[in-house]
């Protein structure tokens, strides 16, 4: 039942695979709460690791961790595979490496303010149009006067910057009101709450390392601790585009392989979607296009297909349906919509069997030779090989220890960056008003004769640059000459590695 060149899914009147050759079609899992999505999901992922394709998904309720332990023989899944005549199921572990934004179940991943962008950025926060405007302003600011945006710190710095000198970034770059200022720090306050100070910063999550394989070939799983990610939602949402933003950014241009170079799911996918502005969805819908041709197969999770877009959902062929309910008017459309994407089996009525399907069945539909879908077909899904469920507190701190980029990220760097720049600046302004303000009220009350006093400056902001900011504007002007003499962000906004 397992060929190289496939993944297997399960059996229908005949064993469904998905072929390696089609897996950067992308694809979507569907169906309602408890009907088998997240077994659905391990089962693609093992297969795509023994494969040797990496794979990154979250792990919205715990449950994904098991596929880094070696499953346990339990009386439903041996049937199971009886069932199906899965004659080579065995039980196996799986090489996974745990990651968490808040660093508490697994590395923590970050990324720094400049490589989010201002498209994203506004999206976490929530902005109006206004807002939003500022904001790339901001971005703007920073790039002419090359100061570094690593964390928050920075970002709320530079935007106290804009406040003191409004007028003259009003007339340079458009009006700048406080306003919006304000509703900008306040925003980053609530992300800041949410534990977004975590996310922010340096070590930054490195690509490569979401793209390994392990020693004896199969592909890494990265897994995404998302039960507590959950919580703040838009931050989930926001991260996820940002990642797969990065990917179409740094990756080359590769066209068709034999086999995806690495397999991303995105769980909860609504949460991509719901409240963004049209802009940016046509933006994920033309990321979610083109990132095929990087060798990336995006796979979306979710519980009704209509949460998906429909611009985004005619690019996903590979197909796994598990049960929906039409108990009302919207999930009768959805269960419609959903038969309606499939190619037709005479054998049956996909319309009524979308509701009747048990748990652990799902209707299948792959990319086949020629970019045909397959007819649908009514599936019995393979058991997983990895545990089914979450493992222990221990079993995950052991697995962190022998990861291999244990030690990598777990201590952020926090290095020279505008916060440091524009507070060092501030004070030498403060310092300068004072000492002007003092010769003042010496000139007021009188000096002796001989004391040749210096001329009050004007209260003006000083010009000179201290030894660390001089350096840095150096560094960064070396770096534009040698990269084209620009600092370019990509297509959500996010600025390009290697020119940060």
């Amino acid at each position: 039942m397992l060929v190289d060149d496939k993944v297997y899914l399960g059996n229908s009147d005949r064993p469904e695979y998905l072929q390696l050759k089609y897996g950067n079609r992308h694809g979507l899992i569907t169906g309602a709460t408890g009907t088998g999505k997240t077994v659905s999901l391990q089962i693609m992922a093992e297969g795509f690791s023994r494969a040797g394709v990496p794979v990154f998904c979250a792990d919205i309720k715990g449950d994904l961790s098991g596929i880094g332990m070696i499953g346990t023989p339990q009386d439903f899944l041996v049937k199971r595979a009886a069932d199906i005549g899965f004659e080579d199921y065995t039980f196996e572990a799986f090489p996974a490496i745990f990651w968490d934004l808040f660093g508490k179940q697994g590395h923590p991943i970050r990324a720094t303010i400049s490589e989010m962008g201002p498209v994203l950025l506004a999206r976490m926060l929530d902005l109006n149009d206004v807002q939003e405007g500022v904001l790339n302003v901001a971005f703007k600011l920073a790039d002419d006067e090359q100061l570094l945006l690593l964390d928050l710190k920075d970002l709320r710095a530079l935007l106290v910057e804009i406040g003191e000198r409004d007028d003259e970034i009003s007339t340079r770059y458009g009006n700048v009101a406080t306003q919006s200022i304000g509703a900008i720090q306040r925003a980053l306050l609530v992300l800041e709450q949410q534990g977004a100070d975590n996310f922010f910063g340096e070590r930054a999550l490195e690509i490569a390392d979401l793209m390994r394989t392990a020693p004896d070939g199969r592909g890494v799983i990265s897994v995404l601790a998302a039960d507590d990610l959950m919580q703040a939602p838009r931050l989930y949402g926001t991260f996820l585009l940002w990642l797969l933003s990065e990917l179409f950014e740094e990756l080359p241009e590769v066209g068709d392989l034999d086999k995806p170079k690495l397999v991303f799911f995105f769980d909860e996918a609504h949460l991509l979607f719901d409240g963004a502005p049209k802009a940016l969805i046509d933006k994920v819908e033309q990321v979610v296009k083109l990132v095929r041709s990087k060798g990336v197969g995006v796979y979306f999770v979710t519980q009704n297909p209509m949460d998906v877009p429909e611009a985004v959902l005619a690019q996903l062929g590979n197909r796994v349906q598990h049960a929906l309910r039409a108990y009302t008017p919207r999930e009768q459309k959805a269960v419609r919509a959903a038969a309606e994407s499939f190619r037709p089996n005479p054998a049956f009525d996909t319309e009524q069997v979308i509701t009747e399907l048990g748990t652990g069945e799902a209707l299948v539909s792959v990319i086949e030779d020629k970019g045909i879908p397959s007819v649908v077909g009514r599936t019995l899904m393979r058991p997983p090989s990895s545990r089914l469920g979450p493992i222990t507190p221990e079993e995950r701190q052991a697995l962190m220890a022998a990861s291999p980029v244990a030690g990598l990220y777990d201590t952020a760097i926090d290095r020279q960056s505008a916060y440091e720049v524009l507070t060092e600046k501030t004070a030498r302004r403060e310092a300068d008003a004072a000492r002007d303000k003092e010769l003042s009220d010496e000139l007021k009350n009188g000096l002796p004769e001989r004391y040749d006093a210096p001329k009050p400056r004007a209260a003006t902001r000083s010009t000179r640059q201290t030894p660390a900011e001089a350096a840095m504007k150096s560094f960064l002007r070396s770096a534009a000459t040698a990269l084209g003499g620009a600092l370019v962000r990509g297509i959500l906004g996010g600025m390009k590695r290697g020119r940060r």
